[in-house]
């Protein structure tokens, strides 16, 4: 397994933890109504999307050719 295989394991990994995480927060919102919960949330959802764009283009930005 090259590096770059590794690597894109790992983001995949982070990505259903802040996925999962994102969910599990605004369930917590729902039952209690905290904002804190709600921006929790929101943020992890954010990271979520983030970490897709850089595993979708992660040729790109490492610059190496597969």
């Amino acid at each position: 397994m090259s590096l770059v295989n590794f690597h894109r394991v790992l983001i995949a990994i982070a990505i259903l933890f802040c996925g999962w995480y994102g969910v599990y927060e605004l369930v917590e919102f729902t039952e209690n109504g905290e904002i804190g919960s709600l921006l929790i949330s929101g943020f992890f959802f954010v990271v979520t999307v983030g970490l897709a764009y850089y595993l979708r283009h992660l040729k790109r930005i490492l610059g190496v050719d597969e």
